[in-house]
């Protein structure tokens, strides 16, 4: 198996990971804004483990986009390359949105940090991990729109 294959396949199922965590980092803030509960360390871990999932996967996704994937930066570096559909999602697209995402969840994490109110906390946490994750979401390049790509590589 190739290093290409073996990043490839870590991405691939270390976005469920992502996915998971982000969805139960969001109902506990979700449930903890509307029910006014208090901030919890579980509610914190599970921002935390979502927050790490998505800076693990911009690590092995620069893995692939400057080194060994055939469709990232050597790719953008073909003449018309933005007129190349896949091209330019892979090349440009979805690296710069996740690194949004990656982004907004850790400034998420920041602002928890700094809040005080607990009830505040969670909507802070529901905010900016929501919009992470819904951002995730669109930008993955599900197998649903294109059966040519697998839900689960091996």
């Amino acid at each position: 198996m190739s290093a290409y294959s073996v990043l490839l396949v870590l991405h691939s199922w270390s976005r469920w990971f992502v996915i998971l965590f982000g969805l139960i980092a969001i109902y506990r803030a979700y449930v903890g804004w509307t029910g006014r509960r208090r901030f919890l360390g579980a509610d914190n871990g599970m921002g935390a483990s979502f927050s790490g999932f998505m800076w693990l996967q911009v690590l092995i996704g620069f893995g692939l986009y400057f080194g060994l994937s055939p469709w990232g930066l050597n790719a953008m570096k073909q003449a018309g390359a933005m007129k190349n559909p896949t091209a330019r999602f892979f090349g440009m697209e979805h690296v710069a949105v996740m690194i949004l995402a990656a982004i907004l969840a850790q400034v998420g994490r920041i602002a928890v940090k700094k809040t005080s109110d607990d009830t505040l906390k969670h909507k802070k946490a529901f905010t900016y991990f929501g919009i992470a994750l819904l951002l995730v979401l669109l930008m993955i390049p599900w197998g649903i729109w294109n059966p040519a790509r697998p839900l689960f590589r091996f």
